[in-house]
């Protein structure tokens, strides 16, 4: 899933994901700001926009926005394919770069993830985002021929790590890495590290859906409510303490072309836009975890991912 500059589809997402996951604390938060008790404590909401969704951060500690939004700020300079000067840009570009260790770690990661999915989850697909329009927002059906020939540049096994002094080189001309589908989540766990060094144990991040839930209301776990992706309902509620949920689903970003639907997660195996299923929530510890696996699993359908999840014991998932 690319970070793009145009957030309509994301702020839809914010709205029918991202508000109700923080329902549960603002009903908490009303009753202190309008019934306060004695010893009562305050609670500071702040947001911005980055990585082309909408971040929002719940803590009782005022500096908790601030070290999240600089964190994943930092990030986002890094590793968005949207920003010329990013070192994920200048990669593309290049097709050899030494880079920062956190954009090393991450791509060296999303192999390890390509090599655990059997490529269902991949950074490589950039070339099969750009071709069919979900990078520049002008969508098209992409003809069998130009598939094919995109999908010579995608495969993990193109991307050469050279650990000894963080060298990231790509097998073949051509090739670009996408980390859309993993960078938010990094950069929630890099937000959530800076959070616990200053002594901060109490926060939501809400990064347009994708959320981290560190310690616990003064009433008990943070309660995220799970929406239907097709129906107006709540499915579920989780009660969280120090884990990550993330949802991929097709209401994200999508086309219509003669009927038929067109989703922005593709299958990097075959080329097409994934279809089956509608959404995939997954919980584990780590929100880069939980990012990539609900990618993954959205790409390999019920069954598939489902084993996919017995390689991961820390995690569930719901499937729509």
């Amino acid at each position: 899933m690319a970070f793009s500059p145009k957030i309509r589809s994301y702020l839809i997402v914010f709205l029918i994901i991202g508000w109700v996951i923080s329902l549960g604390y603002f009903a908490f938060r009303s009753r202190e700001q309008n019934h306060p008790r004695q010893g009562a404590i305050q609670v500071y909401c702040d947001n911005r926009l980055l990585m082309g969704t909408l971040w929002e951060v719940i803590s009782p500690d005022k500096r908790a926005g601030a070290i999240v939004f600089a964190e994943a700020g930092r990030i986002e300079k890094l590793l968005s394919k949207y920003i010329p000067e990013s070192e994920v840009s200048q990669l593309n570009q290049a097709g050899r770069l030494r880079l920062n260790p956190d954009t090393f770690y991450i791509i060296k990661k999303s192999k390890e993830f390509c090599q655990a999915t059997g490529g269902a989850f991949d950074v490589t697909v950039a070339p099969l985002v750009d071709l069919w329009g979900f990078t520049d927002q002008k969508h098209k059906v992409a003809s069998q021929e130009l598939i094919k020939s995109a999908l010579r540049l995608v495969g993990c096994d193109k991307i050469i790590l050279h650990e000894e002094d963080n060298v990231v080189e790509f097998k073949l001309p051509g090739m670009k890495i996408d980390l859309g589908a993993i960078a938010k989540g990094f950069a929630i766990d890099c937000a959530v590290r800076r959070l616990k060094e200053n002594n901060i144990n109490i926060c939501l991040i809400n990064a347009g859906g994708q959320v981290y839930a560190l310690g616990e209301k003064p009433e008990g776990r943070w309660k995220i409510a799970i929406q239907n992706p097709r129906k107006p309902e709540i499915t579920g509620v989780l009660e969280l303490k120090d884990k990550s949920v993330s949802t991929s689903g097709d209401y994200e970003q999508f086309f219509f072309e003669d009927g038929k639907r067109y989703c922005h997660i593709i299958d990097p195996r075959t080329g097409y836009p994934v279809s089956g299923i509608s959404s995939v929530t997954v919980v584990t510890d780590s929100a880069l975890e939980a990012d990539a696996l609900s990618t993954a699993i959205f790409v390999l359908g019920k069954e598939k991912g489902e084993e996919l999840l017995k390689k991961f014991p820390q995690a569930t998932a719901k499937i729509f």
